[in-house]
């Protein structure tokens, strides 16, 4: 109702209902213009309030003919969302159809060109796995490939929309997919010598290790072989130079090093890899050098004369060679050469001297056990009357020392005089125990 003031009167008119449902009007026709402008869909269902769907994400039906031209036009009209909506759609619902294949590449294009990489290096795989005889098998490789090596290049994941570490292990991921569905692909000996890239540069040396020899191991033709022959060597010297107390390390890359040089001589790195010896070479030379000065001035002359002479031998030639020269030369004036002789001479005529010692000992154990043989003379049989004197030759040498008390008389047997003649020869060792047994205890 309406009010008109008219003087003293106020007169009533009904408003007319068009008046009243015009601003519902133009609200729904401002809300279907801007429906219309953003390509999205609004969504009305029994019981619930309507929902606005933005472009591409709207339910999708029909055959797959059908849904492969829906992505097809939405293509054509610049609405990639859309379109990777009816091709996931078709593979979803008909993934046996003659056009899946093709929809399934067209999903993996269509993310890559909205820099939805993850997401697209796994529809690529969708495709080499689930369609290997399609004609973009090879593409879908190389894509992935491609996409793997974004991130090893330092890609940064977003994780709604802020920016994360960098993920080598999303770009391990790509690769070893690429190995597995194309073992013998174009791409298969990079993406692994890329996997030992990615894992050295988490700093995870040992898997590193594992991805470069598998690289030598199974792809040895492949020129990317020399190039993770000289990784191996390159990871062992970081190791060496960074200052571990481990020798390992050392001895592991001067090996990697000159493998690679003995198998690639003509590689553009092996230039590098010469001078990378050389370091390791000095490296190790100045470390035994400061060894043999450490025993110097512990003057333990001996060992410091044996690492002075290694410095000799892993850099003749060089200052410090020429230092340990002069300074063995000092201690040889005023020491001798005797002092300075090789450590294993010294043990081996220790040994020769205790050898000697114990020929002259047993030999002479042997002469102390038969001169009793020779000296003494048989006792008188314990029946024999004590009281009479006993008979010249029986009697005893006074310069020996008289024969233990603590010795049982009964141990004594009477020797026959036939064995005056065998008491002459030596007793064999075989013989010595029940010589023992019959003679007088001697000293």
């Amino acid at each position: 109702m309406a009010q008109l003031d008219g003087g003293d009167k106020s007169i009533t008119l009904p408003v007319p209902m068009k008046f009243r449902v015009l601003p519902w009007f133009l609200l729904l026709a401002l809300g279907l213009f801007l429906i219309q402008t953003t390509d999205g869909a609004v969504v009305f269902r029994p019981g619930e309030k309507a929902k606005y769907v933005p472009p591409g994400e709207e339910e999708l039906n029909g055959n797959a003919a059908e849904l492969f031209e829906i992505g097809q036009k939405a293509e054509k009209e610049g609405n990639p969302k859309r379109a990777i909506r009816a091709y996931r759609q078709l593979v979803r619902q008909h993934p046996r159809d003659a056009l899946a294949a093709g929809a399934a590449f067209r999903t993996a294009v269509l993310m890559e060109q909205v820099r939805d990489y993850l997401m697209a290096a796994g529809a690529y795989r969708v495709v080499v796995t689930n369609y290997p005889t399609s004609p973009h098998f090879l593409e879908a490789i190389e894509a992935q490939f491609r996409i793997g090596e974004m991130y090893l290049a330092g890609k940064k994941l977003k994780v709604l929309g802020i920016p994360m570490a960098t993920s080598m292990d999303r770009a391990v991921e790509i690769f070893a997919a690429v190995i597995r569905t194309a073992p013998y692909g174009k791409y298969t000996a990079r993406a692994q010598f890329d996997i030992g890239l990615a894992r050295e540069k988490q700093g995870a040396n040992d898997a590193a290790l594992q991805a470069y020899a598998a690289v030598i191991e199974k792809f040895s033709n492949d020129p990317v072989a020399a190039d993770a022959q000289y990784q191996i060597g390159y990871i062992w010297f970081t190791a060496a130079r960074a200052g571990t107390k481990d020798i390992a390390a050392t001895n592991n890359a001067r090996t990697a090093f000159q493998d690679f040089l003995f198998r690639y001589p003509n590689s553009e790195k092996a230039a590098q890899a010469r001078a990378n010896l050389q370091q390791l070479e000095h490296k190790a030379t100045s470390s035994s050098f400061d060894v043999a000065r450490y025993y110097d001035k512990q003057k333990a002359y001996r060992a410091a004369v044996i690492y002075y002479n290694e410095v000799i031998r892993q850099q003749p030639g060089s200052v410090e060679s020429e230092k340990a020269k002069k300074r063995i030369d000092q201690l040889r004036a005023k020491l001798g050469d005797k002092v300075l002789r090789p450590l294993q001479e010294m043990e081996a005529e220790k040994k020769e001297a205790e050898k000697k010692k114990g020929a002259e000992q047993e030999k002479a154990k042997s002469a102390g056990q038969s001169a009793p043989a020779r000296n003494s003379a048989p006792i008188l049989p314990p029946d024999l009357d004590s009281a009479l004197p006993p008979p010249p030759s029986t009697s005893l040498d006074t310069t020996l020392p008289p024969a233990s008390s603590s010795e049982p008389a009964s141990s004594a047997t009477p020797e026959p005089s036939s064995t005056s003649q065998e008491s002459a020869t030596p007793s064999r060792p075989e013989d010595s125990g029940s010589s023992e047994a019959t003679a007088s205890p001697t000293p």
